[in-house]
């Protein structure tokens, strides 16, 4: 074990481990993209729909059952189920990225919603605004930390799962994981999943901070 950790040390700092189009400076950059990209195709998606359910009330059952049905989504499955049906390319990957993401956005986003008190938004009614501006006035910035959270856990969520894109022959740190299962190197796959578990909580601890710097002054 002492011998593994002491590889694994020899090779995270190895100067010709972190450049070149093998590197780990440029597998980080390939495996950001995947999820940045990922997040925000399932942001798109997600915060529209959680606003709509939050602020109508209807579709809460979808809502309530969609984060049960994101954790059970067979990744892995998915990403083979679109290849076999697209071909090679990165949009399996998406796909199965997105997926994972979009019920936390949306569950986070209805939760936001509807803890907003009632009463605030029946003052908001009163003082004459419409619909519309009860949502983008009063809702959704009560809503924010919430909305925040999910936006925080779908990124995290997805940098830990990117790992796939090497499963269908593309970049990021999944690439040292997959590569180094196919020639049985055990430093390369631990390699790899130390990353990937580095960089997930590295930007949970960016991301909370900005988190609590902006809300600070709400109570929880």
């Amino acid at each position: 074990m002492y011998e593994l950790f002491k590889n694994l040390g020899s090779w995270l700092t190895s100067g010709a481990q972190w450049s070149g189009s093998d590197g780990i400076v440029h597998r980080l950059a390939e495996h950001l993209q995947y999820s940045l990209l990922a997040t925000l195709i399932a942001a798109a998606i997600g915060l529209p729909l959680g606003l709509l359910i939050g602020h109508t009330g209807k579709g809460a059952f979808l809502a309530i059952n969609l984060s049960s049905f994101g954790r059970a989504l067979p990744t892995v499955g998915l990403v083979v189920l679109v290849f076999l049906a697209g071909g090679l390319s990165m949009v399996p990957v998406y796909v199965a990225l997105v997926a994972l993401a979009v019920p936390a956005i949306v569950t986070n986003t209805y939760a936001g919603m509807t803890a907003v008190d009632p009463d605030v938004k029946d003052a908001a009614r009163g003082q004459g605004m419409r619909g519309h501006q009860v949502l983008f006035q009063v809702e959704l910035p009560l809503a924010l930390p919430l909305i925040m959270t999910g936006l925080r856990l779908a990124l995290i969520q997805v940098v830990a799962t990117a790992t796939i894109a090497a499963y269908v022959s593309f970049g990021g740190l999944g690439r040292y994981v997959f590569d180094g299962l196919a020639q049985r190197d055990l430093v390369q796959v631990l390699g790899g999943a130390v990353l990937v578990a580095v960089v997930a909580v590295v930007l949970d601890l960016l991301l909370s901070t900005l988190q609590r710097s902006l809300f600070r002054h709400r109570t929880a």
